[in-house]
C-alpha cells in the first residue's frame, strides 16, 4: 500500500476543515486516523454512505474512547444510531410520520413566531450571547413543541441534552459521569412523560408511540432509549449548526446582507452552511465484509470516517470554487445529515427551523461582528460553539 497521510482526529486541536485537511485530500481521496480511514474526496464518500457493505459505524465509538459498560454504554447501543437491519427500519416506520415534510412545514409559522420573541429579547442592545440568548432556547424550545413538553420547562431538557451531547465528542471518557448523570436525569424525565401521556393522550409526538407501545410496535425500554435519543439528538444539531452558520456568515458578510434582503434564501443559506461548516465533521460506517474500496483493502470490521467539511468543499465535484455561496443551486448534496438508510430523521426539523432563524437573525442583526472569541468545542468529532459574543447595529424597524 502507498504511503499514507495520518490525521489525528482523537488530539483536540485538530482542525478537520484545516489547510492540513484539504492538503491530505489533494495528495490522495482517504487517510488513516485513530479511528480508522478518513475518505476525504466526494466521489469515494458519497458511494461509502450508500454502500451496503457498509453499516452505520457509530455502534462501536464508547468502545473506541474506552467505554465499554455501564448505562450510557448500554443506552448507546440501543439508540436509532447504533440500530441495524429489521429493529433499525422498524423504529424509523414508527417514528418517520412525525417528521414528514408536510407535518413539519405546517410547524413553520409557530418556529416564526418563536425566533420573533427571542430575537426581540436582544435586538434592540445591538449585541448577543448567542448561544445562550438564541440557540439554545430556539432549539430546546422547537423540541419541546415537536414533542409536547411543556415550554417552561426548555431550560432543564436543555442542560440534560447538552450534556448527553458531549457523548459525541472526542472527550466522551473525560465527560462520561455527566454524560451519565444526564442520560439518567431525561430518562426519569422522559418516562414520566409517557407516564402522563399514557394517562391523558394529546396530539403529540409522545402519545403517538405510546399507542405504538401499547399495540406491541415498541416495547417500555425502546419507548424511553428512543424518545431521550429524539430530545438530546435533536437539540444539539441545531443548537451547534446555528452557532457555526453565524460564524461562516462573519466570514462572508456580503452572503448575510443579501440573506436580510433575501429572506427567501433561507432554505439554500441551510445547506450551503451545513456543506463548508458542518456540526457532524464525520460520518461513521463499519465495513461488514472485505471490501475493495476504490483500490483500498477495508477488512471486516473496520471503520470508515467521511470527513463531511473535506467532502463538501471537494474542488473535483463542487467546481473551481467550492466556496460559500448562498445563490448556488447546481451543488451536490451534502452528507451534514449523513446518507443510506441511517440518514438523518430529524433533518426536514433541522432544516425548517434553522431556515427560519437565519433570515430573520440577518435582518435584525446588520453588521454582524464577532465580540471577542468565545468558548468553542474542538473542531472534530460533533463540534460547535459554547459561547459567542456577538455585536452588530441596531435594525431600523422594516
Amino acid at each position: 500500500m502507498r504511503d499514507t497521510t495520518y490525521l489525528d482526529l482523537a488530539d483536540p486541536t485538530f482542525d478537520v476543515t484545516s489547510a492540513t485537511v484539504h492538503e491530505a485530500r489533494e495528495r490522495d481521496w482517504y487517510a488513516r486516523t485513530p479511528y480508522g480511514w478518513a475518505v476525504l474526496r466526494y466521489e469515494q464518500g458519497t458511494a461509502v454512505l450508500k454502500d451496503r457493505r457498509f453499516q452505520q459505524g457509530n455502534a462501536r465509538w464508547p468502545a473506541q474512547n474506552g467505554v465499554h459498560d455501564g448505562p450510557f454504554a448500554q443506552w448507546w447501543g440501543e439508540t436509532l444510531l447504533s440500530l441495524e437491519g429489521e429493529d433499525h427500519l422498524r423504529l424509523r416506520r414508527l417514528l418517520g410520520p412525525a417528521f414528514r415534510s408536510r407535518a413539519i412545514e405546517a410547524m413553520r409559522p409557530q418556529f416564526q413566531q418563536l425566533a420573533g420573541e427571542l430575537v426581540d429579547g436582544f435586538a434592540a442592545r445591538g449585541h448577543v450571547e448567542l448561544v445562550g440568548e438564541f440557540a439554545e432556547p430556539y432549539a430546546a424550545r422547537v423540541l419541546c413543541l415537536l414533542l409536547g413538553l411543556p415550554d417552561e420547562e426548555w431550560a432543564q431538557v436543555a442542560h440534560w441534552a447538552d450534556d448527553l451531547g458531549k457523548s459525541f465528542g472526542i472527550n466522551l471518557r473525560h465527560d462520561l459521569p455527566r454524560i451519565e448523570a444526564a442520560l439518567a436525569g431525561l430518562t426519569g424525565y422522559v418516562d414520566d412523560v409517557v407516564a402522563d401521556r399514557r394517562a391523558r393522550p394529546r396530539d403529540d409526538l409522545v402519545s403517538t408511540l405510546v399507542t405504538a407501545q401499547d399495540n406491541d410496535a415498541l416495547d417500555e425500554r425502546e419507548l424511553s432509549v428512543g424518545l431521550v435519543f429524539l430530545a438530546f439528538a435533536g437539540m444539539e444539531t441545531t443548537r451547534n449548526q446555528l452557532g457555526l452558520a453565524l460564524q461562516t456568515f462573519l466570514r462572508h458578510p456580503d452572503q448575510w446582507a443579501l440573506l436580510a434582503e433575501r429572506p427567501e434564501l433561507g432554505g439554500p443559506a441551510v445547506e450551503e452552511v451545513m456543506r463548508v461548516n458542518p456540526t457532524v465533521t464525520w460520518v461513521t460506517r463499519e465495513a461488514l465484509e472485505d471490501v475493495d474500496l476504490f483500490g483500498l483493502p477495508v477488512a471486516a470490521g473496520e471503520i470508515v470516517q467521511v470527513l463531511s467539511h473535506a467532502s463538501g468543499t471537494d474542488p473535483r465535484a463542487m467546481g473551481a470554487d467550492p466556496g460559500f455561496d448562498i445563490t448556488a443551486t447546481d451543488r451536490p448534496p451534502h452528507s451534514g445529515f449523513g446518507g443510506g438508510v441511517h440518514h438523518c430523521l430529524g433533518h426536514f426539523v433541522a432544516r425548517t427551523d434553522m431556515s427560519v432563524a437565519l433570515p430573520l437573525l440577518a435582518q435584525r442583526m446588520p453588521g454582524l461582528e464577532a465580540d471577542g472569541p468565545g468558548e468553542w468545542l474542538p473542531v472534530s468529532g460533533n463540534t460547535g460553539p459554547v459561547r459567542f459574543p456577538l455585536r452588530f447595529r441596531v435594525a431600523t424597524p422594516r
